[in-house]
């Protein structure tokens, strides 16, 4: 990806696709260092990496009066933790690069001197690994029937690594809608005889999961989510991603 200009960060919270309510989005993260100078050193500090931590902070137009809006998402998701999809400055096309973790919901503020737009400023801090990988379902796809995703090449999982998946439910509609996603793994991209790795529970309303394997190594290095709809003219809108950590 060559140099480029912030003008389409894509930012999933929870159930929220917050992109449009949204102006500044901040990723960070960090290993602490923690000292073990000793007589050995040579006079020079000694560190090694402690336990890692990231945050995502956001800020943007404040919104309110529907689920979908950041006013509404925050209070709901406050002191809570869901997972967080980040974009790096792309559509979150199936393939592109994703930044994900499940976060805290730890701060939230609105207000602003008089005339001005009213914004809001936000913080969530990690509680799971932040996770490079790649979006494996679009935002912008209605799916209304039982289907499979596109095939990544992620590659396999070694031992002590784990494959992270997590699923934006941004609107279910329909009666009794119910949409249950999962996440299967092939040896090559023709999936003949896929393994499902990870089954998200049952979504039936917007709402956000987050699942990851166990820690076993998998040899299989292609991944899609697949996913199973019922109901009667049921219809979802979800965002997922996929990555190994």
């Amino acid at each position: 990806m060559p140099k480029t200009i912030l003008t389409n960060v894509r930012c999933f919270a929870v159930a929220v696709d917050l992109t449009s309510q949204s102006n500044k989005i901040e990723l960070s993260a960090e290993v602490e260092d923690k000292d073990v100078t000793n007589y050995g050193s040579q006079g020079w500090k000694d560190v090694i990496g402690g336990l890692g931590s990231a945050e995502i902070s956001g800020e943007g137009q404040w919104e309110a009066g529907d689920p979908s809006r950041v006013d509404d998402a925050s209070w709901a998701q406050f002191g809570g933790v869901g997972p967080w999809s980040i974009s790096a400055n792309n559509a979150a096309a199936v393939g592109d690069l994703a930044y994900f973790t499940q976060a805290l919901r730890s701060s939230y503020k609105v207000g602003e001197a008089v005339g001005e737009v009213a914004p809001w400023s936000s913080t969530a801090k990690s509680s799971w690994p932040l996770v490079r990988g790649q979006f494996a379902h679009p935002p912008g796809t209605a799916r209304t029937a039982t289907g499979t995703g596109t095939a990544l090449n992620l590659g396999a999982v070694t031992a002590g690594k784990r494959l992270h998946a997590v699923l934006h439910v941004l609107s279910a509609a329909g009666t009794t809608p119910s949409l249950t996603a999962r996440v299967e793994s092939a040896p090559d991209n023709t999936f003949a005889a896929p393994t499902t790795r990870l089954t998200f529970a049952a979504a039936t309303a917007a709402g956000g999961q987050a699942l990851r394997t166990t820690g076993t190594a998998i040899t299989d290095s292609w991944w899609r989510i697949a996913w199973t709809i019922t109901g009667t003219a049921p219809s979802f809108l979800f965002v997922a991603a996929l990555g190994i950590q």
